[in-house]
């Protein structure tokens, strides 16, 4: 029934058998309970140093933000409740975003040897971590895609490179040069000897999903692919919830309303494609309908179960969480964007299963890429993880149930 490699497995012997040995532990110590949710614990001090990096790495000019605010948003994306929830069981979770967040650390750092051989370690405790290989290689062509984009319009005398993330005439010149430099054999020699480590990876990642014949090991019936494209929906939604202070504020709704003016027929056809999509593409795994230890199972319950036209009527929802996560994103050059849509596209619309879990990765990279947020923000945002987590470990805790076929005690959890 396990689907994931066993990434998490060779770190726990290789910690608790030298433990063990240095510290004259009997067997049933190092391979105790408490010592391998231990294991995370320790996955999760340095997620908590990772992401303190990758901020500073991120924002260096920012002298308008503090010390102070810098530890803490770190504190805040360390308690992000998805994540913190399972740093106190045996999950593959804390391991999985450690060593992606270290291999993304590495990339920006300019090791791209040493970020590979990280996305590996990430690969070998959950396969889809492979799609995060991809987009730090993606971050190293978007930075010279950028590069050669702003030459491009130095040459023309156009400076106003934000222009390119504006009208559809600014998205066709970009997909024009996007398709000259690509085609170009010295860009993509160039290309190939910066990004060789991750293709190496890549390659190694399709060897064996041929020979395994396909992504999961173990239990490949409960895990098949599909196109379930209201997987982004789900989210966008997600986002917005967890996210809400810097999202969902009155300005972004003002200026969201002004942009429905603006642009209403382009807004129309997002909608008619979102409500198709929805139409055509929802899915419903077992376990979601089956297992009532979850948020996701209530979530679908209580929302999307009221009645059949509750899915479509969240569409202006979602277009205003795709608006409002997009225009965040705004900072960022359309290349990273672009490898970033490709890569969130990648890692949640195979997946069936609607599970809060796969999005924690998509999230953390989202969070960490948009400019620092004023303290108030981030001092409600913290608040609320705060707040989200004494209530799940409360009910985890203290709500046990049992199945009426188990004698086994049942937990709520995410």
């Amino acid at each position: 029934m396990i689907t994931t490699l066993p990434g998490l497995y060779l770190v726990s012997v290789g910690i608790a058998k030298p433990a063990a040995w240095l510290f004259g532990w009997p067997g049933g110590i190092a391979c105790s309970t408490a010592m391998l949710r231990f294991i995370n614990l320790l996955f999760s001090v340095g997620n908590f140093y990772l992401l303190y990096l990758l901020l500073s790495k991120m924002h260096p000019k920012n002298k308008a933000v503090s010390g102070f605010q810098n530890i803490l948003s770190t504190l805040t994306l360390a308690v992000f409740p998805t994540l913190y929830f399972f740093t106190f069981l045996y999950y593959t979770d804390p391991g999985s975003v450690f060593f992606t967040l270290f291999s993304y650390l590495m990339c920006l750092c300019g090791n791209h040897k040493t970020s590979a051989l990280l996305g590996f370690c990430g690969f070998m405790f959950r396969q889809t971590n492979i799609v995060w290989t991809i987009f730090c290689a993606g971050n190293v062509v978007a930075e010279k895609l950028n590069e050669a984009w702003k030459t491009e319009l130095l040459k023309k005398k156009d400076e106003k490179i934000s222009s390119m993330k504006g009208s559809f005439s600014d998205l066709i010149r970009i997909l024009q040069f996007l398709i000259e430099y690509l085609i170009s054999p010295q860009n993509l020699i160039t290309l190939i000897a910066l990004t060789w480590p991750y293709i190496i990876l890549v390659v190694v990642f399709f060897a064996f999903v041929f020979i395994n014949g396909g992504i999961v090991v173990g239990d490949k019936s409960s895990h098949e692919a599909c196109l379930h494209f209201p997987q982004l929906f789900y989210f966008l939604s997600f986002t917005l919830f967890f996210s809400f202070p810097h999202l969902l504020t009155p300005t972004k709704i003002r200026k969201f309303l002004l942009t429905l003016r603006k642009y209403p027929v382009q807004y129309s056809l997002i909608a008619v494609i979102s409500l198709f999509l929805i139409w055509k593409f929802t899915y419903v795994h077992k376990y979601l309908l089956a297992d009532n230890r979850h948020y996701t199972f209530y979530v679908w319950r209580k929302v999307f179960q009221r009645h059949e036209l509750v899915k479509y009527m969240l569409v202006p929802v979602y277009i205003f969480a795709g608006w409002s996560f997009a225009d965040t994103l705004k900072s960022k050059s359309v290349f990273w964007i672009l490898v970033y849509f490709v890569c969130l596209f990648a890692v949640t619309v195979p997946q069936k299963l609607l599970e809060f879990r796969y999005f924690i990765l998509p999230y953390l990279i989202y969070r960490l890429n948009i400019p620092f947020p004023s303290l108030y923000r981030q001092l409600l945002e913290l608040a609320f993880y705060i707040f989200v987590n004494v209530t799940t470990f409360y009910l985890f805790l203290n709500k046990t149930f049992q199945w009426p076929n188990s004698e086994e005690v049942q937990r709520f959890m995410w």
